[in-house]
């Protein structure tokens, strides 16, 4: 697990060559504000090849987040982040992992029939009740996602992740209410609190889609501030403190899906329906949690010319527009890091080389959008 020496030491190594405030706080010290993501790519030994090539060469350039998914890939992504951090001349307590559980994994490839196969793998051996499925292929029944990070652990070959998210449990919103939704969160928190008190993770979150950028009379929507409450409900029924780990909110933010920096759908914890809603954002910051951004240049689609419109492209600094979409990011305020993935040497470089130029900062930030 990382610690915060070794992350204090990776930045002393690393920082010199970046731009203000590439290195964030992040868990117990300081990582790079942009992450490696492993979500894209086709579950085959040559993305693997390319995928682990490119992790290593993030590590031995200054990028030490990583990110990953049971799922991601057919459960081959944990295992190439596994060996890439591995084999890296980077210290492992240097280095952040993330992962989430939520999706029912495949094993290394698609199955034919996927309905079929989450019947006998998952339903047939009792590894999760058909009851506690959304959509056929969600769950986050605390059981579940017990196997599932010792299923993360297993393949990235650690004892323990840094991080492990709770994937998108607005999910769960097509199957029940949203109070039961709530109650289960509540209840895998309370797992996760006896997986951190025994060690197997540093600290847990959400990562969402839809929950926290859409309005309040979404389908999707989730509170932040209900969720952050079950949390600290789980904290105190787990003990021995009344401490909590709920420490991260993953989300999708960029240019083109800014909701979650534009739109005030989170309402303050306390305030009551009548408080003043915030965004998800600005409420993040002020509860002190940390904020992840996902597909932070639209999965490549912002990295083409001319995808950011003139005038915000005009205020953001880099010298490709894939380095001035992720520096938009990595802009907003209460962002601790940006997540892009790559499977190439070259985009690893183009992305590293979005750190060397300063964000913007708060003021020239809300100017965007005036």
């Amino acid at each position: 697990m990382a610690t915060r020496d070794a992350l204090w030491a990776y930045r002393d190594r690393f920082g010199d060559a970046f731009g203000r405030t590439y290195f964030r706080r992040f868990g117990p010290g300081v990582a790079s504000s942009v992450g490696i993501g492993t979500y894209l790519g086709e579950p085959t030994p040559a993305v693997d090849d390319a995928s682990r090539e490119a992790i290593g060469l993030a590590l031995r350039s200054g990028v030490n987040h990583v990110d990953t998914a049971v799922n991601y890939r057919c459960g081959r992504a944990e295992r190439v982040v596994g060996e890439a951090v591995r084999e890296s001349p980077i210290d492992r307590d240097a280095v952040v992992v993330a992962t989430k559980g939520g999706f029912l994994p495949f094993d290394g490839e698609r199955p034919d029939d996927p309905a079929a196969y989450v019947r006998d793998r998952f339903l047939a051996e009792g590894v999760v009740d058909a009851e506690a499925l959304a959509n056929g292929a969600h769950a986050m029944a605390p059981e579940y996602l017990e196997w599932s990070l010792d299923r993360s652990l297993d393949r990235l070959g650690f004892d323990a992740v840094d991080l492990f998210y709770v994937h998108n449990p607005e999910t769960q919103l097509a199957a029940r209410s949203r109070e039961a939704v709530y109650d289960r969160l509540e209840a895998a928190f309370e797992a996760l609190e006896r997986r951190r008190a025994a060690g197997d993770v540093g600290a847990y979150g959400v990562a969402t889609w839809d929950a926290f950028r859409v309005p309040e009379e979404h389908e999707r929507y989730l509170s932040l501030a209900e969720v952050l409450a079950r949390a600290e409900a789980a904290g105190e029924a787990v003990g021995p403190d009344d401490d909590h780990g709920f420490e991260a909110v993953q989300l999708p933010f960029n240019v083109a899906m800014a909701d979650a920096f534009t739109r005030r759908t989170q309402r303050p914890p306390g305030g009551g329906a009548d408080a003043e809603p915030v965004s998800t954002l600005e409420f993040a910051h002020e509860a002190g949690l940390s904020v992840v951004t996902s597909a932070s240049i639209g999965q490549g689609e912002l990295a083409e010319p001319g995808a950011i419109p003139a005038d915000v492209d005009a205020t953001l600094s880099g010298e490709t527009p894939a380095q001035r979409a992720l520096n938009f990011a990595r802009s907003a305020p209460g962002v601790t890091a940006s997540l892009v993935g790559a499977s190439d040497a070259d985009h690893v470089r183009e992305n590293v080389a979005a750190g060397t130029f300063d964000p913007l900062g708060a003021s020239a930030f809300d100017a965007v959008f005036e």
